[in-house]
C-alpha cells in the first residue's frame, strides 16, 4: 500500500531537497508574479474573485478591474498552475518528514495527512480551470461556473490549513520527543 511505502521512502535527504525546490518555487512566484499582481489591481484581490460565489459579483469584481486588470489576472492564474507544486510539494514532505519522526497513532494519522496538500492541489486546478473559464469568457460563462471555483477554493485552503495546523502539531511533538531523549 503507498502509505506503507511512505513510511521509509523517500529518504529524509529527498524530502528536503523536494521541499526546499517547492519553497524556492513559492517564494520566486510570489515576488515576481503575485506581489505586482497585488498592487497592480486596486479594489478587487484574487481571493475576492476566488469567493465571488455568483456571476453577478463576478461582473462587478470585472467591471472594476477592466480589460487590462483581466488580462492580468488570468496570467496569474496560469502562474497558480506551478504554484500548486510550490505549496503541495513542500508541505507534503515537511508533514511527512516529521511525521516519521514518531510513532503509533499519530505516525498512521500523519501519512494520510501528507496527502492533503495534494488534495489542495487537485482542488486548485479545478477552482483554476473555472477561474480561467470566467477570465476568458468574461460576460458569457455559466451561473453554476463562480460557485464551482468558490466552493473548490473553500475546500482548498481548508484542507491546506488542516494539513498545516498538523504539521506544526507534529512539529512541536518532534521536538518535545528530541528533548526528552
Amino acid at each position: 500500500m503507498i502509505l506503507e511505502k511512505l513510511k521509509k521512502t523517500p529518504n529524509d535527504l529527498i524530502l528536503l531537497i523536494i521541499a526546499a525546490i517547492g519553497i524556492i518555487i513559492l517564494l520566486v512566484i510570489n515576488l515576481l508574479v503575485f506581489g505586482p499582481l497585488a498592487i497592480s489591481v486596486f479594489f478587487y484581490t484574487i481571493l475576492d474573485f476566488e469567493f465571488a460565489w455568483t456571476k453577478d459579483q463576478i461582473l462587478i469584481i470585472f467591471l472594476a478591474w477592466g480589460s487590462e486588470g483581466i488580462a492580468l489576472q488570468a496570467i496569474g492564474v496560469y502562474w497558480d498552475f506551478l504554484y500548486i507544486i510550490g505549496y503541495s510539494v513542500p508541505m507534503f514532505a515537511l508533514i511527512l518528514l516529521f511525521t516519521r519522526k514518531l510513532s503509533g497513532k499519530i505516525l498512521d494519522i500523519g501519512l494520510y495527512m501528507s496527502l492533503t496538500p495534494f488534495v489542495a492541489g487537485i482542488l486548485d486546478l479545478v477552482e483554476n480551470i473555472n477561474l480561467l473559464i470566467m477570465l476568458n469568457d468574461t460576460s458569457n460563462f455559466a451561473s453554476f461556473v463562480p460557485l464551482v471555483a468558490s466552493i473548490t477554493a473553500f475546500i482548498k485552503f481548508s484542507f491546506l490549513l488542516v494539513g498545516a495546523i498538523f504539521f506544526l502539531v507534529v512539529l512541536v511533538l518532534t521536538i518535545i520527543k528530541r528533548f526528552k531523549k
